[in-house]
């Protein structure tokens, strides 16, 4: 049985399919086991901007074993020492936020590949069965057994995207439309033109280079069109508190205009009554 599914993940854009999936921020894990029934092919667990923990975060990796979903991690930082405990819980993925340079995804491939192709260092526990699967077995396809993600989120990796798509051993790339019109002196403005004609050109190279090419966004179905026309082949819709807020919202306005339109017919029974 696979940790991670990440064959899966891998496969489906293969055929030519669009991965969906959403972002992770609550602690319980029983959030990815709830998103894997419901369909999604992968999960955002996102450790930059929120406060889970190490335990958390292996929580909701483990949850996705046994599914069809594959967990992909988001790293505070592009730091090897931030990078080497993640890589031990066996995700799909892991998501390297604001890469800049070249230098900078040259780095965050090397903390995630073994010697000598990178410098992570060797402690594997579940990736090993917990000692039921030998080093040299292990090691055979253990790089490639957890994809290597960076972002493009800033004007910087966009003016240096040739050099970064170049980086040997790198799997995907996220393009960050957010941070990138930030970047810009338009944050909050993705959709601005001159914002979205720099991420058609990210867009564009990334899919040339033969690299899967994802976004972060969110939902509503012209977004969701809107970058299946730019080439993104997988794409994170909305997070856990946005969609729980979504639903119950929908719930409870529509309840509310039950209510009112009962309280309505009563109110008029009871004047008809009156007179």
């Amino acid at each position: 049985m696979s940790l991670n599914n990440v064959e899966k993940f891998k496969a489906k854009m293969d055929k030519g399919q669009i991965c969906i999936g959403t972002c992770i921020s609550a602690p319980d894990p029983c959030v990815s086991e709830l998103f894997a029934d419901t369909g999604y092919d992968f999960t955002w667990i996102d450790t930059e901007h929120n406060p889970l923990s190490g335990r958390d975060t292996l929580g909701h990796v483990m949850a996705a074993r046994g599914t069809d979903l594959a967990p992909l991690v988001r790293v505070p930082w592009n730091d090897p020492v931030l990078i080497k405990p993640i890589l031990e819980f066996e995700p799909a993925g892991i998501i390297i936020p604001l890469i800049r340079t070249a230098a900078d995804a040259e780095l965050a491939v090397k903390a995630c590949k073994y010697p000598p192709r990178g410098i992570r260092g060797y402690g594997p526990g579940r990736g090993v069965g917990f000692g039921a699967i030998n080093t040299q077995d292990y090691l055979k396809d253990a790089d490639s057994k957890i994809m290597v993600i960076v972002q493009v989120e800033h004007i910087d990796a966009v003016n240096n995207l040739d050099a970064i798509l170049d980086t040997p051993d790198l799997d995907a790339v996220a393009l960050g439309p957010n941070d990138l019109s930030g970047s810009l002196g338009m944050l909050g403005q993705s959709e601005n033109p001159e914002v979205a004609k720099h991420l058609d050109s990210a867009a564009k190279k990334v899919r040339d280079k033969g690299l899967y090419l994802g976004v972060a966004t969110g939902y509503s179905p012209e977004n969701v069109k809107r970058w299946i026309d730019k080439g993104v082949q997988w794409m994170s819709l909305n997070g856990d508190y946005a969609n729980l807020y979504l639903q119950t919202k929908t719930v409870v306005n529509g309840a509310k205009a039950v209510i009112e339109n009962i309280e309505c017919i009563y109110s008029e029974q009871s004047f008809k009554k009156m007179e």
